[in-house]
């Protein structure tokens, strides 16, 4: 009796044994085998803001990209993608004019999707548009030591054209979501250029808070087309505004460049290198980037 009761012991251990193996060898890796891929694929879009001028020189593609922006900083995570790709190109408006060079947000959407580099495969997109499509650098021309009232119709002006660019953003936006249906998608705002408060600049307190509260109605109109319904169950905007609080172009410590000698060369009003990695942050608190990864 007692012989039998060992061995029928014995034989349920043995197939316990047997039932643990075969759920191991189901997940388990074969031996040498590397384990899967879990970095973030990114792929970038849009204007100078991710093409990373301000941030560095050296020239990248034959659109305008310098190194060193905010999408080089991403690309050095440790979740990230080294491999990850920046379409992004200086001037770029959303949707391509015939005047316009640099390939439109749109132009870079259908190339990337035609080479299946942005697809179902992409776990983050990230762009900065539409600052462009509304020439804001109309209105930085027309304040800088123009009357007032000549500032605040030149910002009324561009207010103008934030429903056209809404829309623009929102079929971009669409874009993306249709050829990564996967992805989280972040959209960005814009800093405050000014700090009406600081060392004297190029405009005046007055001209500088129209400015910055153009650059609020247009951040406001990007978030607003975030949360369009066709796009805002993939998209996230990323407000920047608190990041670059201080640090306005004429702050003590600026993180936006602005040489007073050639006002508006391509540099300037573009995040320094400090800027991008502000972007980083702003980035990294909106979106759990460690929860995007999949094998």
């Amino acid at each position: 009796m007692g012989t039998t009761a060992l061995r029928r012991r014995r034989t349920a251990f043995a197939a316990s044994l047997a039932a643990l193996a075969m759920a191991l060898g189901s997940t388990a890796l074969p031996a040498g085998a590397a384990p899967p891929d879990k970095d973030v694929d990114l792929v970038a879009v849009g204007d100078s803001y991710t093409a990373g001028i301000g941030a560095g020189y050296t020239t990248l593609s034959s659109c305008t990209q310098t190194n060193g922006g905010y999408v080089t900083l991403l690309k050095a995570l440790p979740m990230v993608d080294d491999s990850s790709t920046n379409a992004a190109c200086a001037g770029a408006v959303i949707i391509d004019k015939p005047a316009d060079t640099a390939p439109s947000v749109l132009e870079q959407i259908a190339a990337l999707t035609a080479s299946g580099t942005l697809s179902v495969r992409t776990e983050l997109v990230t762009v900065t548009a539409g600052a462009n499509d509304i020439d804001f650098t109309m209105p930085l021309k027309a304040c800088a030591g123009s009357p007032l009232d000549v500032c605040a119709q030149a910002v009324q002006a561009v207010k103008a054209k934030f429903p056209a660019m809404q829309a623009s953003l929102v079929e971009a936006l669409t874009a993306i979501r249709k050829a990564a249906p996967h992805a989280t998608i972040a959209v960005f705002g814009y800093p405050l250029l000014f700090d009406p408060y600081g060392r004297q600049t190029l405009l005046g307190r007055d001209a500088q808070k129209l400015v910055n509260a153009g650059t609020l109605a247009l951040d406001s109109a990007i978030a607003q087309a975030t949360d369009a319904p066709r796009v805002k169950a993939k998209a996230v905007y990323v407000d920047v505004t608190q990041a670059f609080e201080n640090h306005a172009v004429n702050s003590a410590y600026p993180w936006i460049n602005f040489n007073p000698a050639d006002p508006f060369s391509l540099q300037n009003f573009h995040p320094t290198a400090a800027g991008h990695q502000a972007y980083v942050d702003a980035l990294s608190e909106a979106v759990d980037l460690n929860k995007l990864a999949r094998p």
